[in-house]
């Protein structure tokens, strides 16, 4: 069995992220979601992350805004894996 690397780690908190996001359904988040979803594709093709970072931090931002105005609508777990998945992919 393979160990877990920080890419990842970055992937599924992504797309963990990103199924949060599209859960929610806020139309406000619509660009964020589509460009998340287009780094994770390009990710899975070229294995760069710079584009899956970079909208990592901005869905990151968006669910602790969510989370401080809604507290139970986004997992303190979700949250803490994103942060910790970004802090590593660098």
């Amino acid at each position: 069995m393979a160990t877990k690397t920080s890419a990842d780690s970055l992937e599924k908190a992504s797309k963990d992220a990103l199924a949060k996001l599209e859960a929610l359904g806020d139309e406000k988040n619509k660009d964020l979601r589509e460009k998340l979803a287009w780094c994770l594709g390009s990710y899975r093709h070229d294995k760069n992350p710079s584009g899956l970072i970079e909208q990592g931090k901005l869905a990151l931002k968006q669910l602790q805004k969510i989370k401080k105005e809604k507290p139970r609508q986004v997992s303190q777990k979700l949250i803490d894996d994103l942060e910790k998945a970004l802090a590593n992919a660098k």
